[in-house]
């Protein structure tokens, strides 16, 4: 029982409850994702509803995990960074920052090595981008030919074809392909400004329009 306690997301009490081992009924009705926990299947449907229940103290946004609200604490509102190079000293917020900053600088690391060829890359996606490009391994749209090197990548190109947007904004009527185009409108919505230009101080929602400025001032002080 013991060993149960320790997986992920899975509650201790009542675990075996939790679980079923016909995963169609773990199935989301709107986007067909699979899950193997009710739970985890519950978090997702959140997703297309909208639903938000975790609001942070300190600002205006919401999120739909308590996992997500913690990190948005801990890397907006919080100086706080715990984790720290060995090799250089410097400190990052979160462990996985620390980590690309490891295998990029000090270590050179290329772990994502080609199976077809000797070439290697430092990123997975560098690796899905030489797959398709060198070797045509990937997914092509039966509709209008393009390709896709991860089959996710293919499966978002394929709503846009069908018109379906399964994302939906909570604050308003629109709704999006991704999860991702939800978020970075959602910003929208928000009066917090991430992204703050070091140049002049001046804060933006999304990176995008922070680094449009950003390059623009450097020019401006670069005269």
């Amino acid at each position: 029982m013991s060993s149960l306690c320790n997986i992920e997301d899975k509650p201790c009490a009542g675990t075996l409850a939790n679980v079923t081992t016909n995963l169609n009924n773990n199935r989301c009705q709107v986007c067909d994702k699979v899950f193997k926990w009710k739970s985890s299947l519950s978090r997702h449907k959140r997703v297309h509803t909208g639903e938000k229940p975790y609001g942070c103290l300190l600002c205006d946004r919401r999120f739909s995990e308590s996992g997500h609200l913690q990190h948005h604490e801990r890397t907006v509102h919080s100086s706080e960074k715990p984790y720290c190079c060995l090799l250089c000293g410097k400190v990052f917020k979160s462990s996985g920052v620390l980590n690309v900053h490891v295998r990029g600088v000090h270590n050179g690391a290329k772990p994502h090595v080609c199976k077809h060829c000797a070439d290697c890359f430092r990123h997975r996606y560098q690796l899905n981008a030489h797959l398709l490009k060198s070797h045509n391994e990937g997914c092509t749209c039966h509709i209008c030919g393009k390709k896709f090197s991860k089959n996710a990548y293919f499966k978002v190109h394929l709503l846009r074809h069908e018109g379906r947007k399964p994302y939906v904004c909570s604050d308003c009527p629109k709704c999006f392909c991704t999860a991702i185009e939800l978020k970075r409108h959602q910003t929208v919505h928000s009066e917090v400004k991430l992204f703050f230009c070091y140049l002049c101080s001046k804060g933006f929602k999304q990176k995008a329009f922070f680094l449009r400025h950003l390059a623009r001032c450097l020019a401006k002080h670069s005269c």
